[in-house]
């Protein structure tokens, strides 16, 4: 079977499962609005704890700048883990922002088809601006989300070279290197818990208006 033709398998394979998992949810009274924003929810708890871990890293990556030559392996090891901790964290958040496009994508495509079976013109109408105010919401709140993501994977690789180059060279010249680079970390991960500030936001807010 060709590349293209698997790929496709899997695809409708996942989006029925998606269906399956939506239609079973809602027979037990756990509708795609109800599922939106339990996920919403995970993937602001999610940014709230890589906000944190990138926090707890930057803090490391200081006390390694001022460890002495003696120390070097444990300083390491400490600042690998941090990093293995943040790539973790980051890989929860892209995952629940996917979760959460996913059942936002299901919830917009039902309440759309399902304006069509309205007999009341005026109720029709009313839903459809709920719709669109809905929809508007979450291109803000999806829109904050991935510009928060975007922020992550620069002070990775950053992160990542640092760990890199502290492995095979556990010597003062090799700390020499982390403070040259130390204020444009600090920078970068100031720039990214901005934005994920930001985002949280965007979600307790979306959270707030889907519960009036």
């Amino acid at each position: 079977m060709k590349k293209a033709a698997v790929v496709s398998v899997v695809l409708l394979f996942a989006a029925g499962c998606n269906s399956l998992y939506y239609g079973t949810m809602e027979k037990f009274g756990k509708y795609k609005r109800d599922i939106l924003v339990d996920r919403v929810k995970d993937a602001r708890d999610a940014q709230q704890q890589t906000k944190e871990q990138f926090v707890s890293a930057m803090d490391k990556f200081r006390s390694v700048v001022k460890v002495e030559d003696g120390k070097l392996q444990e300083k390491y090891d400490i600042l690998k883990g941090e990093l293995d901790k943040s790539e973790s964290k980051a890989s929860a958040v892209k995952k629940r922002i996917s979760d959460v496009e996913d059942v936002a994508q299901a919830l917009f495509d039902e309440w759309t088809k399902e304006l069509d079976q309205y007999k009341n013109s005026e109720l029709k109408e009313a839903s459809k601006k709920k719709l669109d105010q809905t929809r508007a919401r979450y291109a803000q709140l999806i829109g904050s989300m991935k510009q928060a993501e975007s922020k992550i994977e620069p002070v990775l690789s950053a992160f990542r070279d640092q760990v890199l180059f502290l492995k095979h060279n556990l010597n003062a010249q090799a700390i020499a290197s982390l403070q040259t680079e130390l204020g444009t970390m600090e920078a970068d991960i100031g720039r990214l818990i901005t934005e994920m500030e930001k985002s949280i936001a965007e979600a307790d807010s979306f959270v707030k208006t889907m519960q009036e």
